[in-house]
Parts: C-alpha cells; structure tokens; sequence
C-alpha cells in the first residue's frame, strides 16, 4: 500500500509560496515609484504643497470609493487573476509618465489620472493577495508567511527607496518610473506560474452585493480584536501619511538637499520596518501578541516629535532615526495585525474583511494625505509634520482599551478571545 508523500510544511519548500514572495520581490521598483511619483510633482513639475497633497489622496481615493465593493466581488471570483489583473493595468499606467515625460508632453492632470486609476488596480491587488495567503501557506503558517513577506517589504524599502533617490538625481523622476512599469510586469508573470489552483467560490445567490459588503463591514466593526485593530492602524496610517506627504516639500523644496537624501531618509525607515518584521515573533513571545502592539506603541511615539525637527547637518540624521524607529512598530503591526486578521476569518469573508480593514486604513491615508496638503498650502509643511506626529503620539491608545491587550498567541476565533 502506497501513501502519498507530507506537503512540505517549509514556507521556501512550497513551491507555490515561492512563487508568490518571487512575485513580491519582483514589486521592488514598485518602491522606486513610491519615492519617484512625488518627485515628478516636486522636481519636475514645480507642485505646491497643496498639489502634492492632492496626488498623495488621490493615489489612495480608490480604497474610500471602492475599497467596500471591490471585497465583496473578491470574494466571488478566484484571486489570483484579479491579482494579474491588477499587475498588468498599473504597469500600463505608470509606463505612460516616462512616455508622456520624453515627449515633454507630461502634466500633473496627467500623474493626477495615472496615480488614481492605479489606486483601483491596488484595491484589487491588495484586497486580493491578503485573502490568497491563506491558500497557499495554510492558516496555521500565517504568521511565518506575513514575517517572511513584510521583511521583504522593508529590504525593498530600504534599497528601493534607498536607490531610487539616486537613481532620480541621475535619470530624473518620469525616467525612474520605468523600472516600477518593469516591477509590475514580473509580478504578473510570476503569479501567472503558481500551479496551486483555488477552489471556486460558493455563489451567493440570496444575497446582493450591498447585502454582502454590509456583512464584512458588520463582521469587522462588531469584532472584538479587529474593531480596535482597525481604529489603531487608521490612526497610524493618518499620522504617517501626513508626515510622508510633506516630507519631499520639506527635503526637497524648502531645505534644498537632493533628491537621494529623500531616499536615504525612507530608506532608513526600511530598517526600522525590516527591524520590526523580524523582531515580531520573538518579542511577542515574551511579552504576548496583545501586550507587545500597545506597549511598543507608548514607548516609540516620542520618537515621532524629532521628525519635524528635520534640518540641515545632525538634525537631518536625528529626524531619520526618529523615522526609523516608528516604522520599527509598523513593521511589527504588519505582521502581527495581518496574521490576527487572517486567523479570525473564515473564508468566505476574507475578501469582504480585507476589504473593510483597507476601505478604513487606506482610507485613512488618503484623508491623512488631503489634511497635511491643505496644513501645507495654508500654514507650512513643517507644520503638517507636527500635526502628523500629534496623532501618532496616541495612536496606540485603541489597543489598549480592547481586550487585543490581554492576548499572548493569535486567537482560533471570535468566541475564543
């Protein structure tokens, strides 16, 4: 009698999950547009602050428009291809800026559309690729997949954004995003080979879309763990996203350093995310899940008030080392918090959740972007800097005020916390 031979319980000894994090190392240039696109405002279409601030929202607009909606679709159809969909439309996109830019035809009407529509292929991306992780790892790899995943994130941050300061000062900005239209194209392709195919989702036919995406929002907000999960991150995100959309005006414009100063300041907060990323399992092991997220959020918010201070000589580098230190708690609460999220959710609500959980976070981005470009515009940008760092100093607050604070492991469900 023959028995079939154990799946590999390794994460790099699966071959679908190798795919899947090739894919996500091939989203490298992808960070090269995170610093690139403001850069073409800044540098080479001479934008405002408020202007800056109208494309920082409007890159994330799509998740308050259609974040809702777009989960609950998700959660009708296989994943992966509205993952390659997404990949394929925002490589388009972002390949029409060195176009347009080479035939001195570029305009900030026109980074205004490509940053939006973009927005949408992300919505789907994302929404899509937290509800497919559970099918290729498994759920009770979900910590180890999310760690490996993020630390990745933060290295690509920090050579990436790193790299792509200087690659701007020595290609310019619209030229830089090339390698972002190149990322994109990898990416597809290499979700394109993963052999391990989905089931087909159940077709709900009593229920109409609205119906289920009150269901996720309802799921998520009656949550005890993801409710303040959500109010914490909003607020993170609105605070970090305010201090990230002024920054280029304040690096770039008003301090006048170059263009790989900007990178080198992102790049170090790469670190503190790398940092964070593999630091989260340990550290929550000896300190517990619950208690690590609300105590590493009181501990590093005074490092939030040396950012604005950011000058000229040592100041420069004190600021950066403030940034790196609460991107350390980002990228702890990348891990953590996602791997709480997934774990909680049955399947046919992970679209739906993700969903809720991305309408509200990066939702909060886009408000936290319009907020620091109107602050800009009216009084400075260092003083949208200072009011970023306000909300982060108590963004951790939530958490503690949940029972997320009594919890040492990741809960099985809801009715278990």
């Amino acid at each position: 009698m023959t028995t079939e031979a154990a799946p590999a319980r390794t994460l790099f000894g699966d071959p679908a999950f190798r795919l899947l994090f090739a894919a996500a190392a091939s989203r490298l240039g992808v960070q090269v547009g995170y610093l690139a696109v403001p850069l073409v405002a800044v540098s080479a279409l001479d934008a405002s602050p408020g202007q800056v601030g109208l494309l920082a929202t409007l890159s994330t607009a799509a998740f308050l428009l259609i974040g809702l909606p777009a989960g609950a679709w998700v959660d009708r159809v296989r994943r992966r291809g509205v993952m390659i969909v997404a990949d394929v439309v925002r490589a388009v996109l972002l390949g029409s800026v060195p176009v347009a830019w080479t035939m001195d035809t570029l305009t900030l009407p026109h980074l205004y559309v490509v940053v939006f529509v973009a927005g949408i292929g992300t919505v789907f991306f994302d929404v899509a690729a937290q509800s497919y992780l559970p099918h290729v790892v498994g759920r009770d790899r979900l910590v180890s997949a999310n760690s490996a995943l993020h630390s990745f994130d933060a290295v690509a941050n920090i050579a990436g954004r790193g790299g792509a300061g200087y690659l701007v000062q020595w290609a310019t900005a619209p030229i830089a995003l090339v390698v972002t239209a190149v990322g994109y194209v990898a990416s597809g392709l290499l979700l394109a080979g993963i052999g391990k195919r989905e089931p087909a989702p159940r077709p709900d036919r009593e229920h109409g879309l609205w119906r289920q995406v009150g269901e996720g929002l309802g799921f998520v907000l009656r949550h005890p763990i993801l409710r303040p999960a959500a109010m914490a991150g909003a607020a993170t995100n609105f605070g970090m996203q305010m201090c990230l959309t002024m920054l280029p005006v304040v690096i770039v414009s008003d301090l006048g350093l170059a263009e790989g100063r900007f990178g080198l300041f992102l790049a170090m907060g790469g670190v503190g995310a790398l940092l964070g990323a593999l630091t989260a399992r340990r550290l929550g092991a000896v300190l517990g899940l619950g208690r690590m997220l609300w105590l590493l959020g009181a501990a590093v918010a005074p490092a939030a008030a040396f950012v604005p201070m950011l000058d000229h000589g040592s100041a420069f580098w004190v600021a950066a080392a403030g940034w790196s230190v609460l991107a350390y708690k980002v990228g702890v609460d990348n891990v953590v918090l996602v791997s709480f999220r997934q774990r909680v959710t049955p399947d046919g609500l992970l679209g739906r959740q993700n969903a809720t959980m991305r309408f509200l976070l990066t939702g909060a981005l886009a408000l936290g972007a319009a907020a620091s470009g109107a602050i800009g515009e009216v009084v400075s940008a260092r003083a949208a800097l200072w009011a970023g760092v306000v909300v982060l100093a108590f963004a951790w607050a939530p958490l503690f005020f949940s029972p997320v604070r009594r919890l040492r492991e990741l809960p099985e469900s809801a009715e278990k916390v």
